[in-house]
């Protein structure tokens, strides 16, 4: 019996402007024989962040009530938003996560919400998790279908040393209690991530020894293991959360080990501030799109050298930081970035791409305010339900303006090809 191979194809083009010129063919080459690489079933994961009402970037301030302790979770458009994606991947976590306490067990501190203080880290002063916002947090999840990562606060018991650099031993005490009542409960986490942008000389805000966070990986894979014991639903653990840093990332995998890391997470933002007026010039700029593909490459070796048990993961990624680019990030031009994005790092053998953020800062798949999907929503929702775990090889003899990726098909036995064309008019 013959197998039938069909081929959808669907195409994204910037033609401000149409003029008559000269027409330049192209030859695409796929090679639909085998896989490259292989992504998660979940591939599409977003994120929602800490960030308050009062987190402004360049004398705006666009995150509103968007972030994990003031989201508001009733509203009926995030609901459907999420249920789209039948399971949509959601990663909690972001800059402010290694200053958050759980309300819960034996806190020896104050959990109070956060507030501007000019000597905390990114102008802030710690925050809390009441266990009665979990459980709301938890509702949604479980009703929308929702696999969750979360972030634990990796400075816990921790101080600052000199520079950004932090010190001294991370207190578990809190986070076990927190596991302990996420599990009583019967809430499905589907992995813990541990710390957030604390790499070395890429970190953000504060840095951990690599080895210290090594061996910190080792005490929560125990946690985990004595508080889940056997259980059949045992979360993964996801690491660092950090720009890639290549002696830093191999290091901390020699240190914690065979199998304690499952999931090697690190942040992209590429397109450098949100501010930059030449933003929309360097979303259509491949060289400048082309230049990561060098740390996807650089991430997949050290892996497969020092941590081969473990998969990459980009665990944040929102083109442009400081909350994205205003007017620009929730905007169709975006997905030229955001495409490629998939599509590249896909090649590369990434198993999850996290994008910042389901809603939150001018970079959001949903509108802050209304949570109307924006035109990168729809991106996401087009590449979960069409392009399958398997990463085709494609050859392109044309120029670099014209981005193209395949993958085998979700639903059926077939070819998915993207092509992405960056020319103007």
């Amino acid at each position: 019996m013959g197998i039938f191979l069909s081929l959808f194809i669907y195409l994204i083009s910037y033609l401000p402007v149409i003029l008559a010129r000269d027409v330049t063919r192209v030859t695409i080459f796929v090679d639909a024989t085998k896989t490259v690489a292989t992504n998660d079933e979940h591939f599409i994961c977003a994120t929602v962040d800490w960030w308050p009402h009062d987190k402004c970037n360049y004398n705006h301030c666009p995150w509103g009530n968007s972030s994990v302790i003031n989201l508001d979770l009733s509203h009926p458009l995030l609901a459907n938003a999420i249920q789209a994606f039948q399971s949509l991947r959601i990663r909690i976590g972001g800059s402010l996560q290694d200053q958050v306490l759980y309300d819960v067990g034996d806190l020896k501190a104050p959990c109070h919400p956060f507030r501007k203080m000019k000597d905390g880290l990114f102008g802030f002063s710690k925050g809390c998790l009441h266990m009665q916002r979990w459980d709301e947090l938890n509702q949604l999840f479980n009703r929308t279908r929702a696999i969750v990562s979360f972030g634990l606060n990796a400075l816990h018991g921790r101080h600052n040393i000199r520079h950004n650099a932090w010190g001294g031993a991370w207190d578990s005490n809190n986070a076990r209690d927190f596991l302990k009542y996420t599990i009583s409960m019967g809430y499905q986490i589907d992995s813990w991530e541990y710390g957030n942008e604390l790499s070395g000389r890429t970190s953000i805000g504060a840095s951990v020894d690599a080895e210290l966070y090594g061996k910190d990986l080792i005490n929560l894979k125990n946690i985990i293991n004595e508080l889940y014991k056997n259980s059949s639903s045992k979360p993964t653990i996801l690491a660092p959360g950090g720009f890639f840093d290549q002696e830093w990332y191999a290091k901390f995998l020699q240190v914690s080990g065979s199998n304690v890391v499952n999931g090697v997470t690190h942040h992209i933002y590429n397109l450098g501030p949100g501010v930059d007026p030449n933003l929309v010039s360097k979303i259509l700029n491949p060289q400048r799109l082309s230049r990561v593909s060098e740390t996807f490459g650089n991430l997949k070796q050290t892996i497969e050298k020092h941590g081969p048990w473990a998969s990459a993961w980009v665990g944040e990624s929102g083109g442009a930081y400081n909350s994205g680019g205003r007017h620009v990030s929730n905007t169709f031009v975006n997905s030229f970035w955001y495409l490629d994005q998939l599509g590249m790092s896909s090649k590369y053998n990434t198993k999850v791409y996290c994008r910042q953020t389901l809603v939150g800062g001018n970079y959001g798949l949903l509108n802050a305010t209304t949570f109307i999907p924006n035109p990168d929503y729809y991106s996401a929702l087009l590449w979960h339900r069409l392009m399958g775990k398997g990463v085709l090889s494609v050859a392109t003899d044309g120029s670099s303006s014209l981005r193209s990726y395949a993958h085998c098909s979700k639903e059926r036995v077939s070819v998915v090809f993207i092509s992405i064309s960056l020319l103007i008019i």
